[in-house]
């Protein structure tokens, strides 16, 4: 298993909103989206997300809005997809492993 695995849902969730360039307004909204508005992430979560993926490599700045607030595009790279496959493979494994046990004790 990749050392930084388990990912946390927001960060799985982050990772996916930037499979196009998005800022983090937009992100907030396509989790939420996502989720049907179960997962509402936080600025400071966001952003604190945001530094932390971009220290890893798993997202690159994509452009920069230095006009307006400096309003900042970000999208995910390889090794941010690389993260996503190796995370849906772990949660494909628990799911897998959860039915053959529930079907076990029916």
């Amino acid at each position: 298993m990749h050392k930084d695995l388990p990912l946390t849902e927001g960060v799985f969730y982050i990772l996916i909103a930037l499979r196009k360039p998005n800022h983090g307004y937009g992100i907030i909204q396509d989790v939420q989206l996502m989720t049907d508005g179960r997962l509402v992430l936080g600025a400071g979560t966001l952003y604190g997300a945001i530094n932390t993926m971009l220290d890893k490599g798993w997202i690159k700045l994509y452009s920069e809005e230095v006009a307006s607030r400096k309003k900042k595009e970000y999208i995910i790279t390889s090794t941010g997809k690389e993260m996503v496959k190796f995370e849906t493979e772990r949660l494909e494994e628990l799911i897998r492993n959860s039915k053959k046990i529930m079907e076990d004790r029916i």
